[in-house]
Formats: structure tokens, C-alpha cells, sequence
């Protein structure tokens, strides 16, 4: 079975088309920095390589360019769109409707739709991703996969917002979770390598994805048990261009105060704010350039974004009751050197030790980047998003 894998984040694309249930990649490929001046576009397969920087304006202008990549007589993988039996999409927000992996239906489009509120930088190019994909893939079942559905195991003491009752029973306002796919692949790595080749089969991990947007869980046996996104994909962690954390009140004043409107708070949140609100820039390889050659914006906005990895390294660590690692993973998580290096500076008393020099080396494979005497494994373990939302279409579709 032939399933394409459409994995569309804020600002990028990632695809696969996996042969199942074999695991197989047949070809693969990215485009990064949609919406900025230049855009990347890499498609591999065993046999061809081809990289091109070129103006991507949306994610729609990046499916077609894709779908064309696939079917080009030189470098093509298929002949026909027909080939392709199943096309698997990435969804980021499920709300209370989705808990599991479901065929995408009108009604399914629709309530993906009724949640752009929530994820207004990820479910319309979700969205985009279907609507294209149902265009041009005609043939083949198109099947949703939920960023969601991997932090359903959240208690309620971790889950439910301290707001009237009836908020949450009636109106499903609570803590949903997200990049639950990438946090799910690269646990379950991390506790088979922890595991191995131990008789405790027990693990209390925190697993930290760094990219344009930014999330960490805290994992007890396999399990979600608390998150750092919440009701939309917006709270947390400082990301490309969302803001993390602030105090509510900031809001109102705002809002009552400086007179902005409460949709102008909500692109400034969602869009303006971050990152690309700190230093001017929303790409980590930009601002790490940046602050190498002095920028005091960009050193101080680095440095602000581990220390609020660290707070949550640290309330998560009680909330498990103990550390046995902590992992790095997404595109800033798995590349940045530099990043890492800010985490995991002073955090001796929870047994975080860095190896500088095997924090810089590069791997496609698990890798450890911790001392010999660190109590607390560091591993970068690349996600792989597309092989869980394969390997979750075929399950589907085959029982």
C-alpha cells in the first residue's frame, strides 16, 4: 500500500510517500520558510536529490509544486495519482471530536474547519493540505491524524483550567495538547533505547520539540501526563512567532488601556509575537547568526527561550517525580547545538550534564550527548512524524 504522508506545519511542508507495511520510503522531501522572501524545496528519492530555493507564498502553491515533483517524467515516483492508495494528513487540532485517526468526511472537513480559531497558524493549511490533496490524488482515501489524540491520556488534574465547571462540561474547554504525533514517535523510541536492555521497564522522560512551534510532555510509562500547550496551540514555550506564556491581564490592558482590538492582540499572540517579536526574525538559523556576530537581541531572546525550557524542565521533573531523560527533537531540538547548549548549562542538580563535543556532532540515529556521569540521558532522537501518521493510516484502513 502506497500512502502519502502530508505533513503541514505553520511555515512548512514535509511529505513521504511510504511504501506499508514495509516502512519504505519512496521519496521524501520539505519546504521550509513558506511565506518568507526564499523558500527551500528538497525532494529525495534513492536516486535523485533535488534542492531548490524559490518564493513559496502559501501552502497551497507548495502542494501543486509537490504533486509535481512526484509525477515529472525525469524525477518522478509515480505515473499516475491512482498509485497512490491513501494520502494521511497531519492535523493539529482535534478539539473534544477527535481522539482517534478517522477517514476524512465532509462533516470531518467541516469540524477541522470550526476549530481555525483554535490553531488559526496550523488547521487551515491543514485544511489546504485535504482540499488539494482531494483534488489531485482523487482515488485515494485521505485519513486525518490527530496532533491531539496522543494527550488524551492527560489526567484531569492536569487537564481541567481552575474557570467555572460548566466551561469544561458544556463548552469542552480544557487542555488539549499538541505535536502529539512527533512527542508519541520519539518517546516510544526513547523508552525502548532506556529499556533494552533493563529489567525495569518503568521511564519518566520529558520530551522537548523545538521548531518554529515549541512544545514539551512529560511522559510517565509511556503516557502523557502534562503538556505545555493548552486550548490552542499558542501558551508555553517562546516559538517562531507565537508568544508563549504572558500574564492575562496584559490582554485586558491591551485591549482597555492602549485600545488595540481583541483580534490585532490575537495576530500580535499568534503571529507577531515570539521570536520574530523579539529580534525581528522568526527562523532560529537566522537569529542564531544574528547573536554570533553580536546582535544583543538576538543573544537575549536565545537566552530567554532556554530559560523557559528550563522552568518546565524543572515543574516537570516534580510532576513525574524523578528524570531518567530528557530528549531533543524537531528541526531546532535536533540541529542546534546552540540551543541545547543554553538548556542544559546549570542544571546539574537534576543530573543534566552535557558532552560539549558530542552535543555538536550530527546523526540521523538515537544519540546520547550527556556525560559518562550525568544521571539524567540527554538524547536527540530525530522525529519522524510520517512514519507514525503512516504507520496510523495503515492501521486504519487494514482492520
Amino acid at each position: 500500500m502506497k500512502i502519502l504522508i502530508i505533513n503541514s506545519g505553520s511555515s512548512s511542508i514535509k511529505y513521504q510517500l511510504i511504501d506499508m507495511p514495509a516502512n519504505k520510503v519512496i521519496c521524501s522531501g520539505m519546504i521550509d520558510r513558506i511565506g518568507l522572501e526564499i523558500s527551500n524545496l528538497t525532494y529525495v528519492t534513492d536516486k535523485i536529490k533535488i534542492e531548490e530555493s524559490l518564493f513559496i507564498p502559501d501552502h497551497k502553491i507548495g502542494l501543486e509544486k509537490i504533486a509535481e515533483l512526484l509525477m515529472d517524467k525525469k524525477a518522478g515516483v509515480i505515473t499516475s495519482t491512482d498509485e497512490i492508495d491513501a494520502v494521511g494528513h497531519r492535523v493539529v487540532h482535534g478539539g473534544s471530536s477527535f481522539s482517534n485517526t478517522v477517514i476524512i468526511t465532509e462533516e470531518v472537513k467541516e469540524k477541522i474547519r470550526q476549530l481555525f480559531d483554535l490553531a488559526p497558524l496550523h488547521n487551515p493549511a491543514n485544511l489546504e493540505g485535504i482540499i488539494v490533496a482531494e483534488e489531485i490524488f482523487n482515488t485515494a482515501q485521505q485519513v486525518a491524524v490527530f496532533d491531539t489524540a496522543f494527550h488524551q491520556t492527560i489526567p484531569v488534574i492536569a487537564h481541567k483550567y481552575a474557570l467555572p465547571n460548566y466551561l469544561l462540561t458544556e463548552n469542552k474547554i480544557r487542555l488539549y495538547g499538541f505535536h502529539g504525533t512527533s512527542h508519541k514517535y520519539v518517546s516510544e523510541n526513547a523508552i525502548h533505547y532506556l529499556t533494552q536492555n533493563s529489567v525495569n521497564k518503568d521511564s519518566k522522560i520529558i520530551t522537548i520539540h523545538l521548531g518554529n512551534g515549541c512544545s514539551m510532555t512529560a511522559i510517565k510509562n509511556g503516557e502523557s501526563i502534562d503538556h505545555t500547550l493548552g486550548f490552542g496551540p499558542m501558551n508555553g514555550l517562546i516559538m517562531g512567532t507565537r508568544s508563549g506564556d504572558v500574564d492575562q491581564s496584559v490582554i485586558f490592558y491591551l485591549v482597555h488601556s492602549l485600545g488595540y482590538s481583541l483580534e490585532a492582540v490575537n495576530t500580535m499572540l499568534q503571529k507577531q509575537s515570539g521570536m520574530l517579536g523579539l529580534t525581528g526574525y522568526s527562523d532560529l538559523r537566522d537569529i542564531e547568526d544574528k547573536a554570533e556576530h553580536g546582535d544583543v537581541n538576538c543573544q537575549l531572546a536565545l537566552a530567554m527561550n532556554a530559560y523557559r525550557i528550563k522552568k518546565f524542565i524543572g515543574s516537570y521533573t516534580a510532576v513525574l517525580n524523578g528524570l531518567d531523560a530528557i530528549i531533543f527533537t524537531a528541526g531546532i531540538g535536533e540541529n542546534s547545538s546552540y540551543i541545547r547548549k543554553l538548556i542544559c548549562t546549570d542544571m546539574e542538580y537534576f543530573g543534566i550534564e552535557l558532552d560539549e563535543n558530542k552535543n555538536e556532532l550530527r546523526s540521523k540515529e538515537i544519540r546520547e550527548i550527556n556525560t559518562t556521569n550525568s544521571r539524567t540521558k540527554i538524547l536527540v532522537i530525530p522525529t519522524n512524524e510520517e512514519i507514525e501518521i503512516a504507520n496510523q493510516v495503515f492501521e486504519l484502513l487494514v482492520t
